[in-house]
């Protein structure tokens, strides 16, 4: 299973970590940030495919920052995606 590791910018975490198999998102992991959110987010997408987690979650913005922690997961995704 591909394990991929990301640096979020403009947000409290300082790293997300993910698999992805067969489309589908899994093992979803944050450093720092709103600790019950970020594991909330994960089982939210946990099994899931991952083009759909993306769409859902790009654009999500954190007190007028203009990204937050699931807009950044999406980021990553979509980085991981191209890749």
């Amino acid at each position: 299973m591909p394990s991929y590791s990301f640096t979020p910018r403009g947000v409290c975490s300082v790293n997300i970590t993910f698999d992805i198999e067969d489309g589908k998102v899994h093992n979803v992991k944050y450093i720092g940030g709103c600790d019950g959110n970020l594991k909330a987010i994960g089982k939210l997408v946990e099994g899931k495919d991952a083009k759909e987690v993306a769409d859902i979650l790009r654009g999500n913005d954190c007190r007028g920052r203009g990204t937050s922690c699931a807009d950044q997961l999406a980021k990553a995704i979509d980085s991981a995606l191209e890749g």
